[in-house]
């Protein structure tokens, strides 16, 4: 035993071979991740660089610089790298292995460690090679393995074991085997090279280490959550959470469209709800007086959240006088005022008996599209002095007939990202509480990146507080897993994550229809997520087999070295550990994917 509290794997060999690749495929990130090691086209690692396993806090990839360069030349090379301190190697070369490389494998062996050869870029390989007429990719695979072997061989490797793969396709050639080759190397290590785990029960230099990096590994800071959690009962703050996790599933929002018939009402109904004009549960719309009475139109996905249609006020059917007591007026939370052309006397009257109310309310210049596409003939058009005037004279429309500093938001339906509905929302979020708020950001259609944080920052929230409940549900096993959890959190928790970003089958058909795009094309913009039709429980058993997370006991010790308090009720913190890991690890890939159906989506 040597009492190390980490195991140091060793991402080596000359520069240029994909080293850095390498690490962050391992670590389940792209090279353009945030946290993902510099990848260059030049020498970019100029220093061992440590960067910690995602699921094991007790796992460090080295990124090491390339041996051969003018920065590290290959005589000094083992000194400068202080290549005892690592556990494991992995040699990486791009082409054939070299005499360097040799060089490094004696070392090691020396060292009495281990080491595998990893050919790279194998996908470039066989690109070049499907040019000739006679290319036949298992035939190439073999010939590119031997080519490797023998040139190990020869230079006095004897045995070698190589692993051909692609950073880029994580699924071909050797690159699964590698993964399982490398869990077991990794048991072997722990049980081998890490103190006994009955070490970590008090707080030392190495369990600092540790929680520096669990905060990168979990995203959240551990003290303050344990700081949080201190001198309470962990069962009343469970208690709190299902209290606020059950008013979050039934508080309902109804938001109110109202104004002169024609503005555009219906049409704006079914933008926020995600919908075309015309396909069925649509609001209507028409040239004529569509809406004669208030009509309720459920959210899709989020039935507690309902747009009304109000009728047109001043028609014959709906004068002003009695207008407010025919719509019901005190169940809306807030309305929007809605006009596609000049604001009137009527509309300020809405307002002003909305304020009588002690409620908020919202002047809407619809049809913005519209008039811009109006003022292009025009041979002097500037679109920003355009909309200018249009904002200037909605203004001095509403003072004039009474309604003092107004303020207007100019709006088209046809894309909620242009003009002023992003600012729209942004109000309507600041003037809601905590709870009508998220539930907006739920309900709202993915329009921008800014939403699409948005929505990630709630279900970022609602993440931990989903991994403390499941804490008292007690640890239920998994069949063929080490560890437990409940299954229902985590069905149930991804689920809602398909329905909030848009990504479930009939939100893509949707999208699709809204877009003008084929729903195929949409579909193949969802690389790394399954389909939410194949989220079971016998899915996400196997997700959680697959998971390098279900061998990592190291995790679940620390946290609870960190947070006692999580392991006073049955199934503890080996539920919350999980929990937290899945979903934030599922999150990511689903927010990724959704920015690429946007991005796909309102492609010209």
């Amino acid at each position: 035993m040597t009492g190390k509290t980490t195991l140091d794997i060793a991402i080596t060999g000359v520069s240029g071979a994909g080293k850095s690749s390498l690490v962050n495929t391992l670590r389940g990130l792209s090279d353009f991740d945030e946290e993902a090691a510099k990848t260059d086209v030049i020498e970019g690692t100029k220093e061992p660089t440590a960067y910690p396993h995602p699921t094991f806090p007790d796992i460090i990839l080295w990124d090491l610089p390339g041996i051969g360069t003018p920065n590290f030349k290959a005589e000094e090379y083992l000194g400068r790298v202080n290549y005892s301190q690592y556990d494991f190697f992995i040699i990486v070369a791009s082409n054939r292995f070299t005499v360097d490389d040799v060089q490094l494998s004696r070392a090691i062996q020396k060292m009495k460690k281990r080491f595998y050869y990893v050919r790279s870029k194998t996908d470039i390989s066989i690109k070049n090679e499907k040019m000739k007429p006679d290319f036949n990719e298992e035939v190439t695979l073999q010939q590119v393995r031997k080519y490797c072997f023998d040139n190990l061989v020869q230079a006095g490797v004897s045995s070698p074991e190589i692993f051909l793969i692609s950073s880029w396709y994580q699924e071909k050639y050797d690159f699964p085997l590698l993964q399982r080759t490398l869990k077991n190397e990794i048991e072997a290590l722990r049980r081998h090279i890490l103190r006994p785990a009955d070490k970590l029960t008090n707080p030392s230099k190495g369990s600092g280490i540790h929680l520096t990096l669990l905060q990168k590994i979990f995203k959240i800071n551990l003290s303050k959550l344990r700081d949080a959690l201190k001198n309470r009962n962990l069962t009343e703050v469970i208690e709190e959470i299902r209290q606020e996790l059950d008013e979050l599933q039934n508080v309902r929002l109804d938001i109110a469209i109202t104004g002169v018939s024609g503005a555009g009402k219906s049409s704006l109904v079914n933008a926020l709800r995600g919908m075309t004009d015309y396909e069925e549960g649509a609001a209507e719309v028409g040239i004529t007086q569509t809406t004669i009475e208030c009509q309720a139109y459920p959210h899709p996905l989020f039935p507690n959240v309902t747009i009304w249609d109000l009728p047109g006020i001043g028609t014959p059917e709906f004068r002003p006088k009695d207008y407010l007591e025919k719509v019901c007026f005190s169940q809306y939370d807030f309305f929007m005022i809605v006009s596609s052309q000049r604001f009137t006397e009527n509309d300020v009257l809405l307002a002003q008996e909305i304020k009588k109310m002690k409620k908020k309310f919202y002047f809407v210049r619809s049809k913005m599209d519209d008039s811009i596409a109006a003022e292009i003939r025009d041979p002097n058009f500037n679109v920003d002095k355009s909309i200018q005037k249009i904002r200037k004279n909605c203004c001095h429309e509403l003072t004039e007939a009474g309604e003092s500093n107004p303020r207007v938001f100019l709006i088209s339906r046809r894309d909620l990202s242009m003009y002023d509905f992003p600012d729209l929302q942004e109000t309507l979020e600041n003037d809601l509480d905590d709870l009508k708020r998220h539930t907006l950001i739920m309900a709202m259609p993915l329009f921008s990146r800014k939403i699409l944080e948005k929505k990630k920052a709630a279900m970022e929230a609602l993440i931990w507080k989903l991994a403390i409940v499941s804490c008292a549900i007690g640890a239920i096993p998994v069949p063929g897993l080490s560890l437990a959890c409940d299954l229902g959190i985590l069905v149930g928790a991804l689920l809602y994550f398909y329905k909030v970003f848009g990504l479930d089958e009939k939100s893509l058909c949707r999208v699709a229809k809204v877009f003008g795009k084929d729903y195929r094309v949409l579909k193949s913009a969802i690389k790394k997520s399954p389909m939410s039709s194949e989220i079971t429980p016998k899915f996400v058993t196997g997700l959680l087999a697959r998971s390098l997370l279900c061998i990592s006991l190291t995790v679940i010790e620390v946290v609870l070295d960190f947070v006692p308090v999580l392991g006073s009720l049955i199934g503890g913190v080996s539920s919350f550990v999980i929990t937290f890991y899945m979903l934030r690890s599922f999150l990511k890939d689903i927010v990724e994917d959704a920015e690429n159906v946007r991005a796909k989506a309102t492609e010209p």
